[in-house]
């Protein structure tokens, strides 16, 4: 009996039984030999040989031994997946298969928590989808499926859909476990317990609580807070209810780019820490730069904490459900609401050079430096040695108040399931629509500070040659002074999605067929209202001090133009389609191809700019200024047998966007195409198990308005990435080693400053000396590599100092879990 016949012949797995259920019943079968129950960006479960989709999984317990920082790090373990994890617990770039990270975030890839979008856009500015995304032991799995049925069955969605999965608790057990960092400062308790409460209904609840102040040196307690997530099922005769909910309060550090010596060549660099400052355990965090005094939303003065970082609150619920309406029908709906909001704080070097340079720069020839906060506040500071290392830094204070990130989605779909003669047949069809609030604020102020590791660094008045402060504590101006006094924004815009699709999969012996197809389209209302480049610059002076005179600083005092909003009012569609097969060679190995046509709306990513018009919020250009196409070819080969299973995709992507630059305001077209071979394994033998997947991409810039960089290699687009886990278990212990790595690449699309291959190296070991105990040890980053994953620098520049973001360094974290 063939494979997927022998899952499904039950109803139960397959059919009328829960997608999670069948998702933890497939949990049993052996990963390694790849015969999970897909249920991830796919009509109906299906097993992964079988499909014609690029599909990976982790499972429970790879989660558990590999103890990802964050949910980007974890993503990384996924072939073709390349996943800027660099930033900390949020605010990650996401890409897959070449497809470029031209903005931020995740644009082209959905994350999902159940089936459904944590933000229906991965990229809002400041409010990327990871940010509200936390991997603990309430995740039963994580699904990824790249190209393929993602751009049909999710919205905003061509290249990839990430479920995380939850534990559902029909199975009673869980676990309490207590983690303490060896050499950093952490803290934190996870938990989870699921069980039946009888025959037919089941619940399952988990989460975390974390403190500390983390990988680097930040002089404070910057990570505090954590995560609760629970379900309850009930099933009935043909089908079952599940109540889902889920509420994140959390505040970490985001690591923006950082001051680097880079010597040598730019394409040969020789990055190099700066003395006192070591970009892998150093930041620019301090306790020594609180408050950050500016003007709000409503131009009222008030003041944040620099420490803050990024903070986030949600608060979801969700209802799902399946019936079984007679004849073959199933019909399966997904609810949830999700109560978003937070803040981004973080420290951005607009420039850095010797302290004199950057006095002048400010105040003039002959400026005098002074400490504004810190120990030695008020004493005169030596230009020449000021923070070990003669140098200081332009900050702007990236400050943006996510006041609303709510959003509401529903997914309904029906399928049927037929026979007919020499085959069967599965048709789906459904409809989606959802609701995305975005109402942000941005209040960007502009300080000079010291650039010092270990939480020393402290903010720096400047006095012109005549003796007079042109800074105040340490504020150049309150607003973005470095750039221009640039973007003093808000947007208040709620995005409405609708859409139908469908799905048709036809299996013959051993040629399946599918296609499916989804016509997305909605509208943009609200409005935004900014000072910026191209639309007015929005100065003022303030006196925040109340001392009755205004200050150089004060006189630079951002406002925004409260009664001058400009309406946004659009709507936007686009089609998207995808065809595949799949044949089945011998019971061991298939073949499979796919042509898909997918879309992307790329919503606030286009305001403040000429596709959107700034007197009636139109598209003078029509909807080709928001909507983002990319097209997809690929095929390749799935074969497993016993404890080996090998995948090799090749793959084929254009994409062509609409991107803004901020300031100034300029609205630029750019088309990329990439090919390139996905291959992933598995290997198990007795207690040993070997995983590995590799990444070979050829990108490149086919279309842009600067034609200098047509045929380049887009930015940060690594030759080849890869990673692969290699692991031992017996009753007593376990241990295991993960390396992830990557070739080198170029900074930026002008192809000249590169930033260099690295690999990082992770190790785990955990020990049961009597039954339900666990003592365990995870090192990330167990050799202390070095590695930048983005730089702003195109070039190396005179001074030799490039802003550039680095992986944290060496941390070991010890735990002890008791199982019940």
């Amino acid at each position: 009996m063939r494979l997927r016949t022998a899952l499904c012949a039950s109803v139960a797995l397959c059919g009328m039984m829960s997608p999670a259920l069948a998702q933890d019943n497939a949990a049993e079968f052996d990963e390694a030999e790849g015969n999970e129950i897909i249920v991830t960006a796919v009509a109906r479960g299906q097993n992964r040989a079988e499909s014609s989709v690029s599909v990976s999984t982790i499972g429970a317990d790879t989660i558990a031994n590999l103890a990802a920082p964050s949910s980007a790090d974890l993503i990384r373990q996924i072939p073709g997946i390349r996943s800027e994890a660099s930033g900390g617990e949020g605010n990650a770039n996401i890409a897959v298969r070449g497809i470029p990270v031209s903005t931020g975030g995740a644009r082209y890839i959905q994350l999902q928590e159940d089936g459904l979008p944590i933000l229906e856009f991965g990229d809002i500015i400041f409010g990327n989808a990871d940010n509200f995304l936390r991997a603990d032991r309430s995740v039963a799995r994580v699904e990824a499926v790249r190209g393929g049925s993602a751009s049909t069955f999710a919205s905003n969605a061509p290249g990839a859909v990430i479920n995380f999965i939850s534990k559902t608790g029909e199975r009673e057990g869980g676990a309490i476990q207590g983690s303490v960092g060896l050499d950093f400062e952490t803290y934190r308790l996870d938990f989870d317990y699921g069980a039946p409460l009888a025959d037919d209904l089941y619940f399952h609840v988990g989460g975390f609580y974390r403190t500390g102040e983390g990988p680097r040196d930040i002089g404070y307690n910057g990570y505090d807070g954590g995560q609760i997530k629970a379900n309850i099922t009930k099933e009935f005769d043909g089908g079952y209810v599940r109540f889902l909910a889920k509420y994140l309060d959390d505040r970490t550090p985001t690591i923006l780019p950082q001051p680097v010596f880079v010597g040598g060549t730019n394409s040969s660099p020789d990055y190099q820490a700066i003395p006192g400052f070591n970009p892998r355990t150093d930041s620019l965090y301090s306790p020594f730069l609180t408050p950050q005094v500016t003007l709000d939303g409503s131009n009222n003065p008030t003041s944040f904490d620099f420490r803050d970082g990024l903070s986030v609150q949600s608060l979801a619920f969700g209802i799902e459900s399946e019936i079984d309406v007679g004849g073959g029908w199933t019909l399966t709906n997904r609810f949830r609401f999700s109560d978003n909001s937070g803040g981004f704080q973080s420290p951005f070097p607009a420039g850095a050079g010797t302290a004199q340079e950057i006095a002048d720069g400010i105040g003039g020839a002959g400026s005098t430096i002074e400490f504004a906060t810190g120990p030695n506040a008020g004493d005169l500071a030596n230009a020449g040695n000021i923070g070990g290392n003669g140098l200081l830094a332009n900050i702007v204070v990236f400050n943006v108040r996510l006041n609303s990130l709510d959003n509401v989605t529903n997914d309904f779909r029906v399928n049927k399931e037929f026979d007919f003669g020499g085959g069967s047949a599965n048709f789906t069809t459904g409809f989606y629509m959802s609701r995305q609030d975005i109402n942000t604020d941005w209040l960007w102020t502009s300080h000079v500070q010291t650039v010092e590791g270990d939480g020393n660094a402290v903010l720096v008045d400047i006095r012109d040659a005549g003796g007079d402060l042109v800074t105040q504590n340490g504020t150049v101006g309150f607003g973005a002074s470095f750039f221009g006094n640039c973007c003093r924004r808000n947007y208040d815009v709620a995005y409405s999605t609708y859409a139908p699709f469908a799905s048709l999969s036809v299996e013959l012996d051993r040629l399946t067929i599918d296609a499916s197809i989804r016509y997305d389209y909605g509208d943009a209302s609200g409005t935004i209202t900014g000072a910026d480049s191209g639309f007015g610059i929005g100065l003022t002076s303030f006196d925040f001090d109340n001392d009755g005179d205004i200050s150089p600083a004060e006189a630079q005092t951002s406002v925004l133009p409260l009664g001058n909003a400009r309406p946004v009012n659009y709507d936007f569609e686009y089609f998207s389609f995808s065809l595949g097969a799949n044949y089945l060679l011998t019971d061991d190995l298939g073949v499979f191809a796919r042509y898909s046509q997918g879309g992307r709306h790329t919503a606030d990513r286009s305001l403040f700019s000429p596709a959107v018009s700034a007197v009636d919020g139109s598209l003078p250009g029509g909807d080709a200024g928001v909507i983002a196409r990319v097209d997809q070819l690929e095929a390749g080969l799935k074969y497993q047998s016993g404890g080996l299973a090998l995948y090799a995709t090749g793959f084929y992507a254009e994409t062509a966007e609409t991107n803004v630059d901020i300031a100034p305001v300029v609205l630029f077209d750019t088309e990329f195409e990439a090919y390139g071979v996905e291959l992933e394994g598995a290997y198990r033998r007795g207690p040993f198990t070997l995983s590995a997947g590799a990444t070979w991409t050829d990108a490149e810039i086919v279309d842009a308005l600067d034609a200098s960089v047509i045929g380049n290699t887009p930015r940060r687009q690594a030759d080849l990435v890869y990673q692969a886990t290699a692991q031992y278990d017996t009753d007593m212990f376990t241990l295991g080693a993960n390396i992830i790595g990557t070739t080198d690449s170029f900074t930026q699309d002008v192809n000249q400053l590169e930033l260099p291959a690295f690999a990082q190296v992770n190790a785990f070991l955990a020990v049961r000396p009597i039954d339900r105990i666990e003592i365990g040890l995870n090192a990330q980053n167990l050799f202390n590599a070095t590695g930048f994953t983005e730089a702003e620098e195109g070039a190396i520049p005179a001074n030799n100092l490039v802003r550039a973001r680095s992986i944290a360094g060496r941390t070991v974290l010890a735990s002890v879990r008791f199982d019940f």
